[in-house]
């Protein structure tokens, strides 16, 4: 003999469920209460159902829908699914018993380790410093970078190139297409190739073994406190995390979070203070050779994003988040899972990411041959001049809307010429991991949050870059931080 479980909910939805359920004139599968859950929860193909059933009462339906939906801050299914995680946690207590062996205890134990502050605190730093710093920063923003850059293009194919294309072709402005400063080949191939696509293939690595090993999960709540304060809770260390691959790809997946105001929250701090994993690499690399560089650089942005968030959850109205999330079993990594989730997300850069530079080394080589981006370039050069640097970054922070990497790798150039001093790497570093969003982000920006919000970011991120560039320059020259 079997019970019926029902999850009862608040004053105002039952309410709502009571009166769509006496407007209900029809026959269906379900019962009139799962129809009318069903109908505050907005389900597609229900609302479609009922409207074509229940023509004559539809439109009183849907009025309650939307007088229940303005009396609460979120969206009535998470609403809903609140109360149903309550009832399930209570009687999952009720009914469980828990047998734990050896091997249960000791990730159990590992696992409190993982989430408690005195302890999880250290273990993320020492993730980040084994996992980002030393994996993907020295090894492959360094010697993976170093071999393909300047052995593998720096001495056989751009000379190849370079060479082949004066031999062959007459015309000047062909061959800055394919070859010389700003070609295809030589700067755009070289660029995603030799710079960008090791930098990347590391990070994918380490990070589909974080995320198999079942840690994200553990990392969300420990972060959860910290970013409540910000108006985020912690089921957005998810979009935070892969922001540090992609941006453009954090954006679409900030989709995932409950409300619209965590949403825009979220999109804007990924447009300001996330590098991209190949963007980050190559400030890794930059910076890891000066004392004291890189943990100035990490300070500035780390203090940038909470006081960032924290306004910004001032400005913006609403309640703080609620948060669940299921905690899976901490495991070793699978060497198949792991090879094969950094298999499809390599796949993905190729397809994806591979033409933008291509694109990228076309519009720089028609700004060149119209002369635009000679005009653009020194309309900027007064404003990093502003913040301490060189006329020649200019050229790194106009590469940088193409692609955020892009810009990374113009510092990356400069600093090979030996044209920043310390001071003005990490003061460059930090004004372009602050900068506008690169193209592709934008473009999701636009079609993720609309395009009053998108123009609404990009306009405050821009001026807000260099302003806090021009208040770090004064900072370390007034504190002889850094020489």
């Amino acid at each position: 003999m079997s019970t019926q479980l029902e999850v009862t909910y608040d004053r105002q939805i039952e309410s709502a469920v009571s009166e769509i359920s006496n407007r209900l004139q029809h026959q269906y599968v379900l019962s009139k209460r799962a129809i009318a859950l069903l109908l505050l929860q907005e389900d597609e193909d229900i609302l479609a159902m009922v409207k074509e059933k229940e023509k004559n009462n539809y439109l009183k339906i849907s009025q309650i829908i939307e007088s229940t939906k303005q009396k609460y801050n979120r969206p009535l299914n998470y609403i809903i699914s609140l109360s149903r995680q309550k009832k399930v946690d209570t009687i999952a207590e009720e009914t469980m018993t828990k047998v734990q062996g050896k091997e249960n205890r000791i990730a159990d134990f590992l696992s409190r380790l993982t989430m408690n502050p005195l302890t999880g605190v250290p273990i993320l730093l020492l993730v980040l410093y084994y996992g980002l710093y030393k994996f993907v920063g020295e090894f492959g923003a360094g010697t993976i970078v170093d071999f393909l850059e300047e052995h593998v293009f720096g001495v056989f194919i751009n000379p190849w190139v370079n060479g082949v294309v004066q031999t062959y072709i007459p015309w000047t402005w062909l061959q800055d297409l394919l070859a010389n400063d700003y070609g295809i080949i030589t700067l755009g191939i070289r660029y995603a190739v030799a710079i960008i696509l090791p930098i990347v293939g590391t990070f994918f690595l380490m990070f589909s073994i974080i995320e198999d090993s079942g840690y994200l999960p553990r990392l969300a709540m420990l972060v959860d406190r910290v970013f409540k304060k910000i108006g985020l809770n912690g089921r957005a260390v998810i979009p935070m995390t892969l922001g540090f691959g992609c941006d453009t790809m954090a954006t679409m997946v900030s989709r995932t979070l409950e409300t619209k105001r965590e949403r825009v929250i979220a999109t804007l701090l990924l447009a300001l203070a996330i590098p991209c994993s190949a963007q980050l690499g190559v400030i890794l690399a930059l910076l890891s050779g000066v004392p004291g560089a890189l943990g100035v650089w990490l300070a500035f942005i780390g203090f940038i994003f909470l006081l960032i968030g924290y306004l910004t959850t001032k400005i913006l109205p609403g309640d703080k988040p609620s948060f669940y999330m299921e905690v899976p079993p901490l495991r070793l990594p699978k060497v198949s899972n792991v090879l094969t989730k950094t298999y499809t997300r390599m796949q993905w850069y190729f397809v994806e990411i591979v033409p933008l530079f291509i694109l990228a080394s076309l519009l720089i080589w028609f700004g060149n041959l119209t002369g635009l981006f000679g005009v653009v370039i020194n309309w900027m050069q007064p404003i990093v001049n502003l913040i301490g640097l060189p006329d020649k970054a200019a050229e790194a922070f106009l590469f940088g809307f193409f692609r955020r990497d892009f810009g990374a790798a113009g510092l990356y150039d400069l600093q090979e010429a030996g044209l920043l001093s310390p001071r003005q790497l990490v003061v460059a570093a930090a004004t372009l991991t602050l900068f506008v969003p690169c193209i592709a982000q934008f473009s999701m920006m636009l079609k993720e949050r609309g395009v009053k919000t998108a123009l609404a970011i990009a306009g405050f991120i821009f001026p807000f870059a260099f302003i806090a560039g021009w208040a770090l320059n004064w900072v370390i020259i007034t504190f002889k931080v850094l020489p």
